[in-house]
């Protein structure tokens, strides 16, 4: 089966890419072939979905002075054209360099593996975020039906890593798109992806805001999902006992959640609000550190 051929593909991309040139003259010489930039295609399985524009003009600079040190790996079309597997980044830099050839290596190779090789590549340069190696990862068990096992093996990653990346696919929209753009960590997400979305989103903010670590991240996650606990710690007022509480029932409506959301999203952080039907009711803020508390009372004064 192609899943135990591409196996090994994991430890390198060694085997699949000639000596590298020191210059692309070099390349030439020793007989690498060249292609001329526009019988280049980017490749279908691309999995970066992000290109950083100044590392891109600083890698065409480079590739001015020194020429590309590394063939582009290409496969060809059924079009003609060739399609790139692994490289595009060079590919895009050349183009800025005003290249009109570059040095490739051809292979011919399938879909299942011409992803692979792509996955591989990027994932050794740590070129990818999180979730674009999730989404490629997801690829591999949707479109080619591999295992979570055999997609670990693929990739040179252990079950679990694989496991809890594709866990990241289950976090909203845009607590996704900030771990597309830096501002947060693999940990930060893996902690907020047993929240409901719309706190996921709530708490997203407050940590690019805050600057929250990944423990303290782990620790609110922690008091939200459980806050029971934290009645239960030493010097914690317990509140109304049990009996009290079912004698004044909690009164939700439409305008309280409004009221609950704004708060939140006033303040960065979780909010909630237990009203009674006799008009009293509490106001819970939880913080995270010393430092986001200091914040909150700070926006307070205000």
């Amino acid at each position: 089966m192609m899943a135990t051929k591409l196996k090994g593909l994991g430890r390198g991309l060694d085997a699949l890419l000639m000596p590298e040139p020191t210059k692309m003259a070099t390349a030439a010489a020793s007989g690498i072939p060249m292609l001329k930039i526009s019988e280049l295609q980017a490749g279908k399985y691309q999995p970066r979905r992000r290109f950083d524009d100044a590392a891109l003009a600083e890698l065409a600079a480079s590739i001015k002075a020194q020429g590309i040190m590394q063939p582009i790996v290409v496969r060809k079309t059924e079009t003609g054209a060739h399609e790139i597997i692994a490289g595009e980044r060079r590919f895009r830099a050349a183009q800025l360099a005003g290249l009109t050839e570059v040095p490739v290596v051809i292979k011919e190779v399938d879909d299942k593996t011409a992803l692979t090789l792509a996955l591989i590549e990027n994932l050794q340069r740590q070129d990818l975020n999180a979730i674009e190696e999730a989404e490629g990862i997801q690829r591999l068990i949707a479109e080619f039906k591999f295992t979570h096992e055999q997609a670990a093996d693929a990739v040179g990653k252990s079950r679990s890593a694989v496991s809890n990346l594709l866990r990241l696919l289950e976090l909203a929209k845009p607590v996704q798109d900030r771990v597309v753009a830096g501002s947060l960590e693999m940990g930060h997400a893996r902690a907020l992806a047993s929240l409901p979305k719309d706190k996921q989103v709530m708490l997203a903010e407050n940590i690019a805001i805050n600057g929250l670590s990944v423990r303290a991240t782990e620790a609110l996650v922690k008091a939200q999902n459980h806050p029971a606990e934290d009645s239960k710690r030493p010097g914690v007022p317990t509140g109304k006992t049990k009996q009290q509480k079912l004698a004044l029932p909690l009164v939700r409506d439409a305008d309280l959640d409004r009221l609950e959301t704004e708060l939140a999203d006033a303040l960065g952080t979780y909010v909630e609000i237990s009203h009674q039907a006799t008009g009293q009711g509490e106001l819970v803020i939880r913080y995270a550190s010393l430092d986001q508390l200091d914040g909150l009372i700070g926006r307070m004064k205000r």
